[in-house]
């Protein structure tokens, strides 16, 4: 049997939050936000309230933007959109427009409604989103740890779309950081307590650990991924990311994919906070 991996917390450290409070504080006159949209309809019945979204746009809408759909990191369990504000600011002054979304979290949540939801604003964007300067056939998609797994079921699990009767929307899809792009591997190996947050998430069903990870849905015409990785990252997401490129290289070929140099996982969403950041270039090349 295999020594035990140090588990990681995904979640963000407090120290972090304080930093992006006060930078969201900023104003910037060139952004037009609409806050607090409800896109999903509460669950009473689990007590789970109403999924809503921010959207940051540009003023000047001469033409129709692309759109990008972010969804937060958090270990499933933490985390909400007001955080990443400064993500959605500082992506719609280089002329995308940017949606930032909330979605139900785990213990109350499992991960296929976190992906029924995350499907869900994707269709409320591409039906609403024309409205706020954005062209809602040019939707992309992005997330970060825990919100790069749910961005990448989503693109590639064409089973979340169908039960909401659309086609999959999704032109693209950037993983920062990704967090269980082959949870299967990854739980069998590791023998959590029973206890354990993720397998509240994931169910203590190896069937569903299967159904979560997105390497199992990977096929021709999906769409496109642009993928970021740091160097220093928890073990767990670079070994399931290796296992993720080494399946679908053979069938996107054409994928980006880029190791950054020095960066931990949390300072993987922390560099976007510099509005110089070569990323930002990298992200809207991809989405042209």
């Amino acid at each position: 049997m295999r020594p035990k991996k140090y588990i990681p917390n995904l979640k963000f450290p407090g120290a972090v939050l304080v930093i992006v409070l006060l930078i969201q504080g900023c104003a910037f006159r060139s952004i037009k936000r609409s806050k607090g949209i409800e896109y999903l309809q509460p669950q009473p019945s689990k007590n789970i309230g109403a999924q809503k979204l921010n959207i940051f746009a540009p003023r000047k809408n001469a033409s129709l933007k692309n759109v990008l759909i972010f969804i937060h990191g958090g270990n499933w369990n933490s985390g909400n959109r007001s955080l990443y504000s400064f993500l959605g600011s500082r992506m719609a002054r280089k002329n995308i427009v940017t949606v930032v979304i909330d979605y139900p979290l785990s213990p109350k949540a499992s991960y296929k409604e976190m992906a029924f939801a995350a499907a869900a604003s994707v269709k409320w964007v591409k039906e609403h989103i024309e409205s706020y300067g954005g062209n809602p056939k040019k939707i992309f998609i992005s997330g970060h740890s825990a919100g790069g797994h749910l961005a990448a079921l989503v693109s590639a699990d064409n089973r979340y779309f169908d039960s909401l009767g659309i086609a999959n929307p999704i032109k693209g899809t950037i993983l920062i950081d990704a967090g269980a792009l082959d949870m299967f591997t990854y739980l069998k190996q590791e023998g959590l307590n029973e206890d354990h947050t993720y397998l509240k998430t994931f169910t203590k069903d190896p069937a569903e650990w299967k159904k979560a990870s997105p390497v199992n849905y990977l096929h021709t015409g999906m769409p496109k991924m642009l993928i970021y990785q740091g160097s220093k990252t928890y073990p767990f997401i670079k070994e399931t990311n290796e296992i993720f490129l080494r399946a679908l290289r053979p069938i996107a070929p054409a994928t980006k994919f880029y190791m950054i140099k020095g960066k931990k996982h949390i300072a993987m969403i922390t560099q976007f906070f510099k509005t110089w950041n070569p990323r930002y270039k990298e992200i809207a090349d991809f989405m042209k």
